[in-house]
């Protein structure tokens, strides 16, 4: 029987190109290093530039070919196709690592929901536990500020052949927002399409790694953000974040039943109550109810549902959030021990929730075809 050497190999697959660079598929690096030589038998693999080159099956066959015309006609030729940029995973081994994803939203702008996100995420982190952030709001990204990290610039890392953005990481909490990737003095002018593609890009194609919390920053409202997300992710639950102001309390009321709804079906974790009270500094004992009392706290007993917290008005809440400095990381402080308090109640609703319910799926869009008669 006829010995056959690498070389042989090698010289015979010289002889076949890949169309689309004109090179032989030696030349340009496209054998695995995973050659096999049993007797006849011939083994290796083929790396093409993506998992749907055109080119495949053609060059495939020609190096079969190749091997039995110039190194011996009985040879069993197997070959495997891998690709240099692998396809992304589906949607739901998006995120492996991550065992839970909390949506933070609000009916309405300005009731300080990305400020209680970003509290509630540094506290969780405070708390022992590993934490990812999304800032969700492609039109109106404000977590860069709020983490003192507006200058980063995200770099990426190969993974498994694919490379992914590597979130900047701050207080424990690892973050993305598309304001890393924006000019922030020039208007986000995007069309719905062309957001939730940025915004699904943020979420599959960075190495978010193993998570015990991830956390999303919804814009205000109800738009087509947030059923993108609730068609990309299996989301665990939602905090609700309102004033206690009957304008806000109306809206917040919108967003509880758009995750309520029988198609999404999201859990409601609780509703914060943001700017409950105002306390000056010289009277501690003293609360103001600028917005109203306990707008909030009677909205969730209405719809049977937790509050998770009453966060007071206090100006140091405002000035560390466009510090960059979240005021929980003063846990002393009134607004510190609102944060942890917040954090701890939502651990506790995740919990109860993951025992008493099933994983949540991924809202599937029905597509309906429509025929038109003459």
């Amino acid at each position: 029987m006829a010995t056959i050497y690498p070389q042989l190999i090698f010289d015979a697959l010289k002889t076949v190109r890949y169309p689309g660079n004109g090179k032989n598929i030696v030349e340009a690096e496209m054998l695995e290093d995973d050659l096999r030589i049993d007797g006849l038998k011939v083994s290796f693999s083929i790396i093409f530039p993506k998992p749907t080159d055109p080119f495949r099956k053609s060059v495939i066959k020609s190096a079969e070919a190749a091997i039995k015309m110039y190194v011996h006609p009985d040879c069993e030729v197997t070959i495997k196709e891998k690709s240099a940029t692998a396809l992304p995973p589906e949607p739901d081994k998006l995120l492996p690592g991550v065992k839970n994803i909390i949506a933070v939203s609000s009916g309405k702008g300005g009731v300080g929901k990305s400020t209680v996100t970003a509290n509630l995420a540094v506290a969780l982190a405070k708390l022992g536990y590993r934490v990812g952030l999304l800032d969700t709001d492609i039109f109106g990204p404000s977590m860069p500020k709020m983490f003192q990290v507006e200058d980063e610039r995200p770099y990426a890392d190969q993974v498994d052949g694919r490379d992914l953005i590597v979130p900047v990481e701050k207080y424990g909490v690892k973050l993305l927002s598309i304001g890393f990737f924006v000019d922030p003095d020039q208007a986000t002018l995007w069309r719905g399409g062309m957001a939730c593609n940025a915004l699904k890009q943020l979420i599959s194609d960075a190495k978010w790694g193993d998570l015990d919390y991830f956390i999303l920053d919804t814009p205000p409202g109800t738009s087509d953000i947030h059923l993108t997300l609730l068609q990309t992710l299996g989301i665990t639950g939602a905090v609700i974040v309102s004033t206690p102001q009957q304008v806000a309390l109306a809206d917040a009321r919108k967003g509880v039943n758009m995750y309520m709804n029988d198609k999404v079906n999201v859990p409601i974790l609780g509703i914060v109550e943001n700017m409950a009270w105002f306390t000056p500094a010289e009277h501690p004992e003293e609360k103001y109810y600028i917005f109203g009392k306990d707008g909030a706290k009677e909205l969730a007993e209405s719809l049977n549902v937790p509050l998770l917290a009453q966060i007071p008005l206090v100006k140091s809440i405002c000035e560390n959030g466009d510090n960059g400095t979240p005021s929980v990381l003063d846990p002393a402080s009134p607004a510190g021990i609102a944060y942890m308090t917040l954090a701890a109640k939502v651990v506790t609703q995740v919990d109860k929730r993951n025992v008493e319910m099933e994983a949540t799926k991924r809202v599937e869009v029905e597509k309906h075809s429509t025929q038109t008669q003459a």
